[in-house]
C-alpha cells in the first residue's frame, strides 16, 4: 500500500486505477497505512515543540514541556486516525444519496489516500516555522482536494458528473469536521487542558 502513496504524486490517475483493481480483488488493506502515516504529524510535532519551539516575531522560541506535549501528541494521533475512518463512514453514507451503496473499505481507502499529502507534510512540524508550515499546509490541502476530485470517480466507480457533486459534498463535510475539531480543541483548552510552556 505504501508504494501507492508515491504513485499518487507521480501519476495519480494510473495509481487510482491500480488501487481500484486491488480493491476489487480484496487485496487492499488500508488500516496499517493509516496507523503508520498518522504517526508523522504527532511525532514531528512532539519533537518540534519540545526541542526547537517556534518564534513569533523576534521573541525567544516558545517550547512545550514534555509532560504537556506528550498527551497533546497522543490526542493528535487519535484524532487523525479517527478522522480518517469517520471520513470514510461519511463517504459511505453520502454514497446512498449520490450513486449507490458504497462499501466501507472503498470509502476508507479513498479517505486514507486523499489525506496522505496532509499527513506527509506533517514532517515539517519537526522545525516549526509558522509561515512555512502554513504555506506548505495550503499546498498539501490543495493537492488533497485534487486527489479527492480525481480519485473518487475512479475508486467508487461513479460517472464524472455525479463524481464532481459527490466529491464536493465530501469536501464540504471535511471542512465542517475541521472547524468542529478546532472548536473542540478551544473548548478543551478552556477547561484546564491547555499546553504548558517552558519558561
Amino acid at each position: 500500500m505504501f508504494k501507492h502513496v508515491i504513485g499518487l504524486f507521480i501519476s495519480p490517475t494510473k495509481e487510482w486505477n491500480e488501487i481500484y483493481a486491488k480493491l476489487q480483488e480484496g487485496k487492499c488493506k488500508i488500516t496499517l497505512l493509516v496507523l503508520v502515516m498518522a504517526l508523522i504529524p504527532p511525532v514531528s510535532g512532539f519533537i518540534g515543540t519540545t526541542q526547537f519551539g517556534w518564534k513569533i516575531g523576534t521573541t525567544h522560541a516558545v517550547k512545550l514541556t514534555y509532560s504537556s506535549a506528550l498527551p497533546i501528541s497522543i490526542a493528535y494521533y487519535i484524532a487523525i486516525v479517527a478522522g480518517v475512518f469517520l471520513m470514510g463512514i461519511a463517504i459511505q453514507w453520502m454514497g446512498k444519496t449520490y450513486i449507490k451503496d458504497v462499501e466501507l473499505p472503498e470509502a476508507v481507502t479513498l479517505a486514507a489516500f486523499v489525506s496522505t499529502p496532509l499527513l506527509l507534510i506533517g514532517v515539517f512540524e519537526i522545525y516549526p516555522i509558522l509561515w512555512l508550515n502554513f504555506l506548505l499546509g495550503l499546498a498539501a490541502l490543495g493537492y488533497a482536494v485534487y486527489l479527492l476530485y480525481s480519485g473518487l470517480p475512479i475508486l467508487l466507480d461513479v460517472p464524472d458528473g455525479k463524481g464532481f457533486l459527490y466529491a464536493s459534498a465530501v469536501l464540504g463535510f471535511g471542512m465542517v469536521a475541521l472547524v468542529t475539531l478546532l472548536v473542540l480543541t478551544a473548548l478543551f483548552w478552556g477547561v484546564g487542558l491547555e499546553p504548558s510552556f517552558v519558561h
